[in-house]
């Protein structure tokens, strides 16, 4: 409350909290964001990649009016199109396969076994073995992606901030919706530790593109050639990306 009136006494305009709740459209229940900005002029509504939610970016003041929900009205018709054009969301669990570092795993549960989640190859191909209570295998199986991309990102890191001499502040991992990686004006970088169920070139341009960034806060020519020579295969790798990201997004490891 003091800060409310702390705020109204200097005329600061804070934006609103994004405002969250579930859309049913298609025959699916969607998270839906609604997110104010203060350069709106108009509503826009946009999928997140693999279709796991909705966001909805309003003028300010707008957040929980009625003219929301007649947009949401409205757009019904091109969301159903959309969304029957994607993926269809596998959930892990044993028995399908899923890619790490490109390479299709067999998701095989071992209810007896005990530690984490572990790749290992046997006769058949790679497997993807996972202990433990059948309950928390999505949630081993993405711990165990998140701690492959903690090694291999890295050291990817490492070597490309050498080859420009820029050092990063900080390394995170998150899951992620609408992006990749992304990079602060203060040298913290993040990525989606998804990306390590992409092949390990695409993971190196991943890391390349946002390294290069510590140097080029853009995507202007100076930063697309700075990532082509930390990355040869730039534009093979973000072509990729372009065709597969949205169905590993898609995968759900709730």
């Amino acid at each position: 409350m003091a800060l409310g009136f702390l705020n109204k006494m200097i005329g600061l305009k804070v934006a609103a909290p994004p405002a969250e709740r579930m859309h049913r459209v298609a025959g699916r229940e969607l998270p839906l964001r609604i997110v104010e900005n203060a350069r709106a002029r108009r509503l826009t509504l946009r999928i997140e990649p693999g279709g796991r939610g909705l966001r909805v970016t309003v003028p300010p003041g707008l957040s929980r009016s009625r003219e929301v929900e007649e947009f949401l009205d409205r757009h019904t018709g091109w969301l159903e199109e959309k969304l029957k054009k994607l993926p269809e969301r596998p959930l892990v669990r044993p028995g399908i396969k899923i890619p790490v570092r490109g390479v299709p795993h067999l998701i095989v549960h071992d209810p007896a076994g005990r530690g984490a989640a572990r790749l290992v190859v046997q006769e058949g191909g790679p497997v993807l073995i996972v202990p433990g209570d059948g309950e928390r295998l999505p949630r081993r199986v993405a711990d165990l992606l998140k701690r492959e991309a903690k090694r291999d990102i890295e050291a990817l890191v490492a070597k490309h901030t050498a080859s420009i001499g820029k050092r990063a502040r900080a390394i995170r991992f998150r899951d992620t919706k609408s992006r990749w990686g992304s990079c602060t004006s203060d040298g913290a970088l993040s990525f989606s530790w998804r990306i390590m169920m992409a092949p390990p070139l695409v993971i190196d341009y991943l890391v390349a593109h946002e390294v290069a960034h510590l140097k080029e806060m853009n995507h202007g020519a100076r930063f697309w050639k700075l990532c082509r020579e930390l990355c040869p295969e730039t534009d093979r790798c973000r072509d990729w990306l372009k065709r597969n990201g949205t169905a590993l997004q898609a995968i759900g490891f709730e």
